[in-house]
């Protein structure tokens, strides 16, 4: 897939591709990641934007005897699509999601920071899967080219 290394048809489409700003403070955790990613290539004209979308739940899982939370599931689902800057032709419509578990203690600060670094680790793993599946999007395209 990187065949040509940073001269190759996918690092020099992954360079030129722009992410559009994210909602919330979750978009902006996965709009850095995807930045960093995408940056990691180089830096190019802007062909292609990603247009990310991001849904999450929080949901109690263990619940005790006294009827409290003992165990939550932080799930963060993304919807984007690669839209091709010249043609305004949409290369890729597709949707992920990761999901973390999160031990609730007696420490509500405990807590809160257990579930802000859940938060950081969904948005790098659904960075990873997200330019993955563009990685790939931009070889078959590459291939339609020639």
């Amino acid at each position: 897939m990187y065949a040509g290394g940073t001269s190759g048809t996918v690092a020099r489409g992954i360079a030129a591709v722009e992410v559009a700003p994210i909602e919330g403070r979750k978009g902006w955790l996965v709009r850095n990641a995807l930045t960093d990613r995408l940056g990691a290539a180089g830096h190019a004209q802007p062909r292609y934007r990603l247009d990310v979308r991001l849904d999450e739940s929080l949901s109690g899982l263990g619940v005790l005897g006294d009827d409290t939370v003992s165990r939550e599931r932080l799930t963060l689902r993304a919807r984007y699509q690669l839209v091709d800057l010249e043609s305004n032709s949409i290369l890729l419509d597709a949707s992920d999601g990761t999901d973390a578990g999160i031990d609730v203690v007696s420490s509500e600060y405990a807590t809160i920071a257990a579930e802000q670094t859940a938060e950081e680790n969904l948005a790098k793993d659904l960075a990873d899967r997200i330019v993955t599946r563009v990685a790939l999007t931009l070889r078959e395209d590459g291939r339609k080219a020639k």
